[in-house]
């Protein structure tokens, strides 16, 4: 039997894990071992995902993937009662009170000397904010895996010659994700002086797995027990000294999030970082048990690698059981001749023999086999936390088989609601209010003082109406951002990609995606942007160039002011096919670039799934600011740039004399060239050709334009049909975005797939808008 038939709310006992490759050792690392409990929480609401539990936490991974992980021993599930807490005296230290573990092991660094250190732990552990607490630094923090996605680096408060880098969370050191080379490839290539290993407290059964290979490096190193305020408060406790002792290196529980126990922390890593304080225990294995022939195993591995791990720079403890497991970028590393890859290969199979496993999940029982020795002498498991349980009784809702879609659809329209109707509409209507007044108070000191007219026409007509026409979108972006912020936070918006995954594997892509396309309609910028928390290059690449298909905000005014003109009393028929339209086009491009450019699946959907949290309004106040701060960046840049080109072109004629009508700028003289390309979409007009051109800049214009060159939809009725109207809205949905959109794909992805998704999206436009005149003049 496998995983995948495991009925919901048994447990069934590990046998077997298949699969091969990277994935497969994914698993391994996760907890998906020989011997090991699983418990089948729910199916995702379309039938996969599945969340399983191991270890003490939720685990989301594809039937699939399930299907090649075999069971037996099938049982109900069993809550594990708490054990006892007097069959030893407990010695709860207060939070930042470690042991007394120190073993100077090498002299003092040189005074002077930077002591640079890794910030390393599973995601999701309060990494990031500890490393604000360390630095005193802003970076945000979510409760979605893989917020941090690079590296970050800030000194330590109070503390000359440091400098710590916060790393992107991972759960092994094995090069299973981007994120896992980028840590994996800082620790072993930059050598830092320490390691700050943040260890989530509610779960250290699953944390110490990469505890421990960290631990292998050799590298001084700190145990930083996060979250302990939540033990305590849930009736457990650790044993700190006893933990110390068994591990080899100093432990101090804190809070990162109340900022409790840091100085301590700070004291220990400064201390083992000068002093030079290795790991007092490497060797995790006992030769007494089952694990006495990955022991011996690694001894000889150790003994014929030796001089080879010196030359290439890697512990050789680390490089013993990465090449035990069957690493390949540490085998490379190595140069081993022929000879030696072969004894190398001869003592690992003898071990596989000897074990009756093979190697991978031999060494990953190994790891565990120890976890389970430490947590059982040092660790009183608490009862089931009010976060869990809470979390267990809101999925009922958002993540129920016939309630989760209902939910996430009533809440996103909430958002949209709320963002586009009523809080971000209010606030954007005072700011338009605002920058009008503005306006006028310098148009009429400009007149005054008698101002040249060229410059007033700049100032008033170029900057203030261009960048000003922009800026009234801010309170949207903010509020926009307010809600997804709080959505993250909480834990939702991992929900949200494992109720959609099914959907969106269908076109390539992983459950993780749904969320910047969702952004997308109502902004293509916070939606390129939002693409940044995905695992996979190839994910993010076809995610980023799919959310300009998604309808955003900016094209309502177009929609409306046609649908006003050529369609009366029918506008929301108008509204919905034109966004189902966009969806459909992106589904067929996501068909496209899966056959073509990203060949392949879409990374495998393996994800912990987090307690719900309250949003620290710290934590919201933060992300605002960085938004609100990065969105004014660009529109005093870009959007500025391209407003002052905007009205040059518009103001003056092609020997520079300022025009009386716009017809005789350069910018006709341009468009007028343009025009015949649309002459076949059915508007062929260069006043036409004149709006679409200034919607490059913000697609709002596309409205404003018009107005002025027309004076009135009434004298646009008498150019377009309702035909060649319906042409022109498709091209509008479907053409290049705005400056600043493409201005956020250069800064994801660079300057040659800004400029394909320019063209790319002119192109399908033109092919859409053409197919739907065609055709329309087929039967009309």
């Amino acid at each position: 039997m496998t995983l995948k038939d495991l009925p919901i709310g048994k447990t069934a006992t590990v046998t077997t894990v298949g699969g091969e490759g990277a994935l497969r050792q994914h698993f391994l690392d996760m907890g998906l071992i020989p011997k090991a409990d699983v418990t089948m929480v729910k199916f995702a609401p379309m039938g996969d995902p599945v969340e399983v539990r191991i270890h003490g936490y939720e685990l989301t991974l594809r039937l699939a993937d399930a299907e090649k992980i075999e069971i037996d021993k099938i049982r109900d599930t069993i809550t594990e009662p708490m054990r006892p807490q007097d069959a030893r005296p407990i010695f709860h230290p207060g939070l930042g009170e470690g042991g007394k573990y120190h073993v100077q092991t090498g002299e003092p660094l040189p005074p002077g000397e930077t002591l640079t250190f890794a910030l390393a732990g599973n995601q999701n552990c309060g990494k990031t904010t500890l490393f604000n607490q360390l630095t005193g630094s802003n970076q945000h923090v979510g409760n979605f895996p893989g917020v941090t996605v690079d590296r970050k680096d800030g000194a330590i408060r109070g503390v000359e010659n440091t400098l710590v880098t916060d790393l992107p969370g991972i759960y092994s050191m094995s090069p299973y994700s981007s994120e896992e080379l980028v840590t994996r490839r800082f620790v072993l290539d930059e050598h830092p002086r320490g390691i700050i290993n943040i260890v989530d407290a509610t779960n250290i059964e699953r944390n110490l797995y990469l505890t421990m290979q960290l631990m292998e490096l050799d590298v001084p190193m700190v145990l930083a027990l996060n979250m302990m305020d939540e033990v305590r408060q849930n009736g457990g406790s650790v044993r700190v000294n006893e933990m110390e002792e068994m591990l080899g290196i100093p432990v101090v529980p804190i809070s990162a999030a109340k900022n409790e126990g840091i100085e301590e922390l700070i004291d220990h890593a400064v201390h083992v970082a000068k002093y030079r304080e290795a790991p007092g225990r490497q060797d995790f294995c006992d030769v007494n048990d089952h694990n006495g022939a990955v022991h011996r195993c690694l001894h000889g591995i150790m003994s014929l690698i030796e001089d080879h791990a010196h030359d290439a720079g890697i512990p050789v403890r680390f490089a013993a059981s990465k090449l035990a497991e069957g690493d390949q970028l540490v085998l490379d590393r190595l140069n081993l001749d022929q000879n030696e890859k072969e004894t190398l290969e001869h003592i690992i199979t003898q071990m596989e023999k000897e074990r009756g496993l093979d190697r991978a999940a031999a060494i990953a029982d190994m790891r565990f086999s120890f976890i389970q020795k430490v947590c059982g002498a040092a660790v009183v498991k608490p009862k089931e936390s009010r976060e869990h349980a809470r979390s267990v009784a809101i999925d009922r809702i958002l993540t129920g088989k016939y309630t989760a879609i209902p939910a996430f659809i009533g809440i996103m329209g909430l958002v949209f609601w709320l963002t586009f109707n009523v809080i971000g509409a209010f606030l954007s209507n005072l700011l338009d209010m605002g920058i009008g007044a503005l306006t006028d108070i310098v148009d009429r000191g400009m007149t005054a003082a008698n101002v040249n007219p060229v410059l007033h026409s700049l100032v008033i007509d170029g900057i203030f109406t261009g960048v000003g026409s922009v800026l009234s979108f801010l309170p949207v972006i903010v509020t926009l951002f307010f809600f997804l912020s709080m959505l993250e936070d909480s834990g939702y918006m991992a929900r949200v990609a494992f109720v959609m995954d099914k959907l969106l594997r269908k076109i390539g892509l992983s459950g993780r995606s749904v969320v910047p396309m969702l952004i997308g309609f109502g902004c293509t910028v916070p939606g390129v942007m939002a693409s940044r928390t995905l695992p996979s290059e190839r994910d993010r690449k076809m995610t980023i160039l799919l959310t300009p298909f998604m309808s955003c905000s900016a094209k309502l005014p177009i929609y409306s002011f046609f649908a006003a003109a050529f369609f009366p009393g029918k506008g929301a028929l108008v509204m919905v096919i034109l966004y189902f339209t966009g969806i459909l086009v992106g589904i067929l491009m996501a068909l496209l670039m899966r056959g073509t450019m990203f060949k392949g699946e879409a990374v495998p959907f393996v994800m912990e799934l987090p307690n719900y949290r309250m949003p620290g309004a710290k934590n919201v106040a933060q992300l605002l600011w960085e938004k609100a701060k990065d969105f004014l960046q660009r529109a005093f840049t870009v959007i500025f740039v391209a407003t002052i080109i905007i009205w040059f072109l518009q103001t003056f004629d092609l020997r520079f004399n300022i025009v009386s009508d716009s017809k005789d700028s350069i910018l006709a003289v341009v468009a007028g060239w343009i025009a015949p390309i649309f002459a076949p979409l059915g508007f062929g007009d260069w006043r036409i050709s004149t709006a679409l051109i200034t919607g490059f800049m913000a697609k709002e214009s596309v409205v404003s334009t018009l107005t002025v060159l027309f004076g009135s939809s009434t004298a646009l009725a008498t150019l377009l049909t309702p035909l060649s109207a319906a042409s022109l809205l498709v091209f509008c949905l479907l053409y290049t975005p705005c400056v600043a959109a493409i201005a956020s794909v250069k800064r994801e992805l660079g300057g040659k797939w800004a400029a394909g998704v320019v063209i790319g999206q002119c192109v399908i436009a033109w092919l859409i808008a053409g197919l739907v005149y065609g055709m329309g003049s087929l039967f009309i």
